[in-house]
């Protein structure tokens, strides 16, 4: 197993990652945004060097947005956006969070959003949620470990250092015993949140646990190139294996787990994960920027959208319930390192849909062609929660400001609904209020 670098490596190399910028106070208020760049820089401050930390981040700590060019809602004191995100979670909790099937484990309900009682991705969420909430919610660790429980007694056949995808009500794995890619990155990112939360000396050493997890993702859901691939049963000869799904570009996870282990394929993961973007941006999506759910050829220069029902069904080319996820995943890498790219590309998604809607979150519906065509009939809370996070990221001209805090209103103004939905509310909330960070 990869030894992971400790805290003065890992602040070495976050001192060359940022390309020499200087860290300073929290972030918050904007003011001038940065000026477009073609190429990779990180553009704005770090508002410290989380990377570097050692101390415990719990609910409330605020800190660690880039600044400038990253705004918060307005409307609302720091105080009441995290008292409306913890009252939400309280919701949350109690809806899906449940016990396993063995006593000490946790899993998350998300049926009847999914086929299968639970699932990885759902999993990951949890593991994310429940250590973030430390300091708001006093079984946080308990939580934590329960979950991290449930995922060690469901490993998946094809590389046990990752989770088996699906499980039944009686925790049974279903469908197929092996992994998809999105679950075990959240799983293996917070499990780096824990040991800079909890520590790793105690019953779980969460700092091993995420080197074996990350060291089965390169090795069993990363091609060789460097494209994403959906899950480890998708080997070579598979028709799937030079495909992606475009909501695992999660560029600020792959950045922090190239800074803790040392290891430079991490690195060449981001480095591809942008090139797909602005490849499929600049030739399928010029007027909109809108990232398909899967995305063809993802190993060369030339990725293309999926057909109809490449993967899961007739959307899979579109904007739709997998897509609808970029907009927070990449928006996130600009809040944590400024990264340009980033923001040039989600910047075209937000101007587009403020137009479209007319700066009207109801109006936001759930799936669009990629040039704009509107093929959904709802507005559902996964397309209006990761757009609220990419609202964030101030315009070259003018401000999102009004139209971030309408989004936000909208956010907190919902009742549960679904686990799909719901849960993206409760990570958009997070990042919107200030609590989201880096291990």
């Amino acid at each position: 197993m990869r030894t992971l670098v400790g805290s003065a490596s890992r602040s070495i190399v976050f001192a060359a990652a940022i390309a020499g910028a200087a860290s300073s106070g929290c972030g918050g208020a904007s003011s001038s945004d940065p000026p477009d760049a073609a190429s990779a820089s990180v553009d704005a401050t770090p508002a410290d060097a989380p990377p570097g930390q050692t101390a415990p981040h719990p609910f409330g700590t605020h800190g660690g947005y880039v600044k400038p060019g990253v705004i918060f809602p307005n409307d609302h004191t720091p105080q009441e956006l995290d008292d409306a995100t913890a009252s939400f979670y309280d919701a949350w909790k109690a809806k899906y969070l449940v016990p396993g099937c063995t006593a000490g484990e946790y899993r998350v309900k998300s049926t009847p959003a999914t086929d299968a009682y639970t699932v990885s991705e759902a999993h990951g969420y949890g593991m994310l949620i429940a250590v973030i909430m430390d300091g708001h919610d006093p079984d946080a660790r308990a939580i934590f470990d329960g979950l991290f429980r449930y995922y060690d007694a469901h490993r998946s056949a094809t590389d046990a250092g990752l989770m088996a995808w699906a499980q039944d009500q009686g925790c049974a794995d279903v469908m197929g015993a092996d992994s998809a890619t999105d679950g075990d990155l959240d799983i293996a990112y917070a499990l780096l949140l824990a040991d800079r939360e909890w520590g790793s000396s105690g019953a779980i050493d969460y700092r091993a646990a995420a080197a074996r997890i990350m060291d089965a993702i390169l090795a069993s859901e990363i091609h060789p190139s460097g494209s994403i691939l959906v899950g480890d049963w998708a080997g070579a000869g598979d028709a799937h294996y030079t495909g992606t799904r475009s909501s695992d570009f999660m560029i600020a996870h792959f950045r922090t787990f190239g800074i803790a282990t040392g290891e430079s394929r991490w690195f060449d993961v981001e480095e591809h994960a942008y090139a797909l973007v602005a490849s499929l941006q600049a030739t399928y999506a010029p007027k909109t920027g809108l990232l398909p759910d899967f995305a063809i050829n993802a190993t060369g220069v030339a990725p293309a959208p999926a057909p109809a029902d490449w993967l899961e069904g007739a959307d899979d080319g579109r904007y739709a319930y997998n897509a609808c996820r970029v907009p927070w995943r990449i928006a996130t890498d600009y809040l944590m390192w400024g990264d340009v790219r980033a923001r040039n590309a989600v910047r075209p998604i937000e101007k587009w849909l403020r137009a479209k809607t007319g700066d009207t979150p109801t109006l936001i519906r759930d799936g669009y062609g990629l040039d704009g065509m509107t093929y959904g009939h709802t507005p559902e809370l996964a397309f209006v929660a990761p757009i609220a996070v990419a609202a964030m990221i101030e315009p070259a001209t003018g401000t999102n400001q009004p139209w971030l805090n309408a989004l936000w209103d909208e956010l907190a103004a919902r009742p549960t609904g679904e686990y799909y939905g719901d849960t993206l509310k409760l990570l958009a909330m997070i990042v919107i209020s200030g609590n989201w960070w880096m291990p």
